[in-house]
């Protein structure tokens, strides 16, 4: 079985997450969602649990999907979840190096390999904090939510 995961802090889960993972679902006969579950960097995060389930929601219906928390290297959960793949999505050059780095390291740690899927034209601007900053504003920010989100 040919297993992926796709791992962040996912908050929140947005149209641009979920574009990468309905594009990379085809290449696995299981992706994971991992979702980090350590609130180190970023204290006011909703807990992972509630992240787990708004994000489970939207692949309820999708077999293929698991939707999981993951504390430490994104490498260990990968060998916990018996995947030889991350998934990342890039949006820009900057993401690209960044990635590319990454997976680097991930590869010479682990032997795991990263699948870069480039953003579509479309979400190349949205990100998590992007709409995070926006909430903060009061701004509606559900046309950069799925669905089950918004």
């Amino acid at each position: 079985m040919k297993t992926g995961i796709f791992v962040g802090s996912f908050n929140p889960f947005t149209i641009g997450h979920d574009s990468i993972v309905r594009r990379a679902l085809p290449l696995f006969d299981r992706l994971v969602i991992g979702v980090v579950g350590d609130q180190v960097h970023k204290p006011d995060m909703p807990s992972a649990d509630q992240r787990i389930e708004a994000i489970a929601r939207l692949y309820r219906d999708e077999p293929r999907i698991e939707v999981k928390p993951y504390y430490g290297l994104a490498v260990d959960f990968a060998k916990a979840e018996n995947a030889h793949f991350i998934v990342k999505g890039v949006r820009s050059v900057k993401d690209f190096e960044y990635e590319r780095e990454q997976a680097d390291v991930n590869r010479q740690l682990s032997g795991v390999e990263t699948v870069l899927l480039f953003a579509e034209p479309q979400f190349s601007a949205v990100s998590s904090t992007m709409v995070r900053e926006l909430q903060h504003f009061g701004v509606d920010v559900s046309a950069f939510l799925p669905k089950d989100q918004a």
